[in-house]
């Protein structure tokens, strides 16, 4: 049988010699066969020269997704191949994790465009994001979950978690439950350094916890340690808090902001999950924007402050608004902040690029009044690493900052 067969137009190739994942309908001359709706298919240029192989969907105006740039089949082995390099991307070879939460896939970064696999303990979460992806997830659930299990980290559950709006933009409904194994338990346990962090698979935002920023909640607890004398006498405002991780790895008194009643609950059952003393830390549920300016106002200043919003602009159209709204949290941070304290600011917003972010946190500096440093740039952790061929998936940014 034929495969079907996409003929990309004369000039533009450059992108996919170069290796990127995605071909744009404007980049298509035409399409040979008649493939259906999440078919693999050939990619050629006009001379007939093989250029890749990928996944077709009409309905979506990024219509081949490539996952390959060599002739060869996408079969079960080449899934079981890609999806072991992923896990050996986190994992060295015979030395298995227990206990621990990571990403495992992170769609087009590991060459698997549409699919993302977290990890929590011995549960694994699966996203698909893309027509292909949810057709075959059954077959991909259950090759992840041999690969574990030969790899002596045996998983009890696959739970689905494409709940996402993405997906609409595939022809997609969004879809939860459990693909393979057992339900998973209310609460999941996981351990991050000394402590342990519950999260909520089924509830929870993304795939129940936003595992790209554990790394920098370490590195927080880390910087707090050695740049106060007495960390437990350090006060912390974590803004835009979900359950609180920016705060559990310190002795600091925390005050825990989130508009979410149902993220502040998980966060205090964490912290009393981990004998952390009440006083310790505080869990308002409110509007963030209306609370950084209501504290602005009262002069209200902390040790330190942490900004990590939600997503803000969603596409390129969003970035105006979305920048608004990062300058009015920053300035309003600037004020918060003590004479010599820091602000650990975030954007998640794949849209808004380290340098307009950068210039975004400056221009509240400057209305603020105040002065700062960039200490540290800020960027998710080792298991949410980016493609060089896929600059798309620097999505997360951050910055550390001593203001003054």
């Amino acid at each position: 049988m034929t495969e079907p067969t996409v003929i990309i137009k004369n000039g533009r190739e450059k992108p996919i010699l170069q290796q990127h994942p995605w071909i744009f309908s404007g980049a298509i001359d035409r399409v040979k066969d008649n493939p259906n709706p999440g078919d693999i298919v050939t990619v050629i240029d006009q001379t007939g020269r093989f250029l890749g192989r990928g996944y077709w969907n009409p309905r979506s105006q990024i219509q081949v997704r490539l996952l390959t740039w060599h002739d060869e089949p996408i079969d079960e082995a080449w899934w079981r191949r890609m999806l072991q390099r992923a896990i050996q991307t986190r994992y060295l070879p015979g030395r298995p994790e227990h206990n621990v939460a990571h990403r495992i896939v992170h769609a087009e970064s590991d060459y698997l465009p549409g699919l993302i696999l977290d990890r929590y303990s011995d549960f694994l979460v699966l996203q698909a994001l893309t027509l292909h992806i949810d057709q075959h997830k059954a077959e991909i659930a259950q090759l992840a979950v041999d690969l574990f299990q030969e790899a002596g980290m045996p998983m009890s559950g696959v739970y689905e978690r494409s709940d996402v709006d993405v997906r609409g933009k595939e022809g997609l409904k969004t879809s939860r439950g459990v693909l393979w194994g057992e339900e998973p338990p209310e609460w999941i346990e996981f351990a991050v350094e000394k402590q342990r962090r519950l999260v909520d698979v089924r509830h929870g935002h993304k795939t129940g916890y936003y595992l790209d920023q554990i790394g920098n909640h370490q590195r927080l607890a880390d910087w707090i340690a050695h740049h106060y004398p007495d960390p437990g006498a350090c006060s912390m405002l974590n803004a835009f808090s979900f359950s609180g991780g920016f705060g559990i790895a310190t002795p600091a008194h925390i005050t825990n902001v989130d508009a979410s009643e149902e993220a502040l609950m998980l966060a205090e059952r964490t912290y009393q999950h981990n004998q952390r003393p009440p006083e310790r830390a505080e869990f308002i549920q409110a509007d963030v924007f209306d609370l950084l300016r209501d504290f602005a106002t009262e002069k209200k200043q902390f040790d330190v402050v942490v900004l990590d919003p939600p997503k803000f602009a969603h596409n390129a159209g969003q970035v105006d608004n979305a920048a608004r709204g990062y300058k009015d949290i920053n300035l309003n941070a600037f004020h918060c902040v003590k004479p010599g304290g820091y602000l650990m600011t975030f954007s998640c917003s794949g849209a808004i690029t380290p340098d307009l972010f950068q210039k975004i946190v400056f221009g509240a500096l400057a209305d603020s009044g105040r002065q700062a440093q960039i200490i540290e740039h800020l960027g998710p952790g080792h298991d949410h690493p980016v493609a060089l061929t896929f600059p798309e998936g620097a999505y997360l940014k951050g910055l550390l900052l001593k203001v003054y």
